[in-house]
């Protein structure tokens, strides 16, 4: 049995209730996730170990990675991670058709193994989580919906079809979620705000829990001026290269800097991976941009650290669409803990977030977008005052520890909705 049999009920098939977010012994939650592996995806780790910390025994379903996090079962730091098999769509729905069905037998696999918990916790995407989540909830969990995507949205800006069926059948699927959850995590206002107006949660029921960079991975490092390739400048982008997140935007602005403001004092580095990657390693070579910019693909923390202590200003191309403008980015919140100036296009979210961290070019500007890269490059008492902003917010208002608080007091009215729900069984 691989699941843990703590739990005074555990043999009975059935979750025992109680009240308060943590610490007393025995109590376990079940967090399930299919966009990342774990503990890869650092909000889902962070949430693990704040649970763990408050007195939870906590479980994760997830898919294995690739490079890391390969094992099919380990236990890191007190939390138990049980892992699958699964390949990444291709060729269209039909592939998202299978990764999806796939993770959802595995899901359901592994969840039996586990045995009860008092509350199963399903990440987004993809919106069907909450089928093995109902399964739990029939045997008395809470379900607590933690929205990282926008899916109706997402297929807007990814897909360009409009709203046809597939749209429709993705709206349907969130409702659904909506309507099962017990309790609903959105990572920003603008979330919440649909989470209320579009899914019907009363707003007392959808708990704010932003991402927020650990402080302990994002420490400065001395700047290494090799990494700059000989220029005066560097030039740093992290994240996702999607199809939605604007890497193409950044290297046409970039072509820009160079072709018609004269600009050839940089260099330019590109951190991460995803399905655009080749497309935008092409996309610089068309460009005549090989010899200035740097795809490194995924990299250690050692030296994403060493990349981002270097750079002078960093990039936020993400293009405005239905999802990137009510989206928090990670990125911009990485830039910020390490005390990096923002130039990004001007979305609402990107705003709440960095403030006065960042400048904003007119949405999908590439032009103003590289014009305001050269006035930084041109300040550097500025870029030091932004970077100083940035490093305020990220240790203040955004810090995970407000994000903690969050998080348990989501869970506590989870456990309140379970005691109620068993007083009313037993009357």
């Amino acid at each position: 049995m691989l699941g843990d049999t703590t739990s005074g009920d555990a043999a009975s098939g059935a979750a025992p209730h109680g009240g308060g977010a943590g610490g007393r012994p025995g109590r376990r939650a079940l967090i399930l996730v299919e966009n990342l592996s774990v503990p890869f995806d650092r909000r889902v780790w962070q949430e693990c170990t704040t649970l763990r910390d408050a007195g939870w025994k906590v479980h994760v379903i997830c898919p294995r990675g690739t490079g890391r996090d390969t094992e099919a079962e380990t236990e890191i730091d007190g939390v138990r991670i049980h892992r699958y098999p699964l390949r990444a769509a291709t060729g269209g729905p039909a592939g998202y058709l299978r990764e999806y069905g796939a993770a959802l037998w595995h899901t359901a696999r592994l969840a039996r193994r586990v045995g009860p918990v008092h509350v199963v916790h399903a990440c987004n995407p993809p919106d069907l989580l909450f089928l093995p989540a109902l399964w739990l909830k029939r045997r008395g969990a809470r379900f607590v919906f933690d929205q990282h995507d926008l899916i109706p949205e997402l297929y807007l800006s990814r897909f360009g079809r409009g709203k046809d069926l597939l749209y429709r059948a993705v709206c349907a699927l969130e409702r659904l979620t909506y309507r099962s959850a017990d309790i609903v995590l959105a990572t920003n206002e603008s979330y919440k705000d649909v989470a209320v107006r579009r899914g019907g949660r009363r707003p007392e029921d959808v708990f704010v829990v932003r991402s927020a960079p650990a402080t302990d991975r994002f420490q400065q490092v001395p700047p290494e001026p090799e990494l700059k390739r000989g220029k005066p400048h560097l030039l740093c982008y992290l994240g996702v290269m999607g199809p939605q997140d604007g890497v193409d935007y950044a290297l046409r602005a970039l072509a820009k800097l160079r072709d018609e403001l004269g600009r050839t004092d940089w260099h330019a580095v590109f951190v991460g991976s995803g399905d655009a990657f080749d497309a935008m390693v092409e996309l610089s070579r068309s460009l005549g941009l090989a010899d200035q910019v740097q795809f490194t693909g995924r990299v250690p923390d050692a030296d994403l650290v060493r990349y981002l202590s270097t750079a002078d200003v960093c990039l936020s191309p993400d293009p405005r669409n239905p999802l990137n403008d009510v989206s928090t980015m990670n990125k911009v919140l990485e830039y910020m803990a390490m005390g990096r100036p923002i130039v990004s296009f001007d979305l609402r979210e990107a705003r709440v977030s960095a403030g006065d961290a960042a400048v904003y070019a007119a949405a999908d500007d590439e032009a103003e977008f590289a014009s305001l890269v050269a006035q930084l490059l041109d300040d550097p008492e500025k870029r030091a005052r932004m970077g100083k902003i940035g490093e305020e917010r990220v240790n203040g208002p955004l810090a995970w520890r407000n994000s903690q608080a969050s998080l348990l007091a989501a869970y506590a009215a989870a456990c309140r909705a379970g005691i109620e729900a068993g007083r009313r069984q037993r009357r």
